[in-house]
This record gives C-alpha cells, structure tokens and sequence, in this order.
C-alpha cells in the first residue's frame, strides 16, 4: 500500500478525482469526517490530508511515500524530493498584488511585502533592483496592505475574486504553478513495484498537457 500525502482543499479533492479515474481508488473520504488518515477498501493506497505546505515534509520524511502539491510550496521550500510528473491540476499564480494605484518602483524606499513566500518574494525584488522587508504571514494576506503592515503582497491567485473583495489588484505575475506528483527517494527503492504501477498510470496525463 502507497501511503499518499494530499493538501487540504480543492487540490485534494482534484488529486482524488485523477486517482478514481485511473482506478487507485474505489471511494472519496467522507467530508464530514474529522479523520485525516483515509484507508480505500481497495487497499492501494491510503491518504494523509495535511496542510499543503506540510505535504512534502511529510514525503521528505518519509512519513509518506508519494504526495500531490503545488510547484510554488517546492520551490519555495527547496525539498531533496523525486518529481517526475506535472499533473496539470490545481492551476493558479503567484503574483504580486497592491492597492489599486500602487506600482512596483526602483526607487530608494524599501517595499514591505507580505507573504507566506519569503524565498520567492526576495528574489524576485532582488532581480527587478528593488529593496524589500518580508513579512511573513501565514493567512489572511490581503489584510496586511489594507491596514498598513504592508505595501504589497505576493499571494497565490486563481480567479482574482479575493484581491477583488478586498480592494486590491494584481501588479506583476510571477509565475505559474500546478500540481506535481513527488516521491521520497527511499521509497522508490523500498516500494518499487507500486510506486512503477502508480507513474504509469499518471505518466499518460502528464503527456496530454
């Protein structure tokens, strides 16, 4: 049996749709249940439902032998992980958004960024020859210019419906992000067969990208 780290969420719930459709599983989780361990009666795999930036931890670790999370919570982490496949799903974008009126500048103020990306947001102000103070939080980001903790934040944004709401508008995108399917190194070893027969059966997605 795989032992599969999920997030939390719309990722999840799109990750186990994907593992239905190719037959990994036979049933979702229950959800109105507090349980966070999920065991299919097929017995494949069992799911670990974590907080999205705790999934590669948990894979890393070796507490999971697989997980499903977002290219941004990666390269934001720098984990020591296999990632061999983008499954397309759970599309969005780190962007930089402000108040409306505000502009990135070069000028010689330090821009206060917000942000639960403090890797990211440093270097991409770092390239554009801007000096910048991260703050990092861990939700609610569109608070922090809006009460003056910040200037701008780097957030994660699908519809834009958030920055919206709040009065905010999107400045700069930094980058696009899906989701990838990553491996613990051990467990390609130790779980060879299994984990063949799961990159098998998603290796045909990622091809139709």
């Amino acid at each position: 049996m795989l032992t599969l780290a999920l997030p939390k969420g719309r990722l999840a719930e799109e990750s186990i749709e994907l593992m239905l459709e190719q037959g990994w599983l036979n049933g979702r989780p229950d959800p109105d249940s507090k349980e966070l361990i999920f065991k299919d009666s097929k017995g494949k795999v069992r799911i670990l439902l974590v907080r999205s930036q705790d999934v590669a931890t948990y894979v890393e670790q070796n507490s999971a032998d697989a997980g499903i999370v977002g290219w941004d919570v990666l390269l934001e982490g720098g984990y020591d992980l296999l990632l061999p496949l983008d499954l397309g799903i759970g599309k969005c974008r780190l962007s930089v958004a402000a108040p409306k009126g505000w502009s990135l500048s070069s000028g010689e103020r330090k821009v206060r960024v917000a942000t639960k990306y403090p890797n990211i947001a440093k270097e991409f102000f770092l390239k554009k020859g801007i000096n910048c103070e991260v703050i990092k939080l861990y939700g609610s980001i569109e608070l922090a210019p809006l009460v003056g903790l910040s200037d701008c934040i780097v957030d994660l944004v699908s519809t834009g419906a958030t920055l919206k709401a709040n009065n905010l508008e999107e400045i700069e995108i930094i980058m696009e992000s899906t989701a990838r399917l990553i491996f613990n190194r051990s467990s390609l070893y130790t779980k060879r067969k299994e984990i063949g027969e799961f990159l098998d059966s998603f290796s045909a997605l990622e091809k139709q990208l």
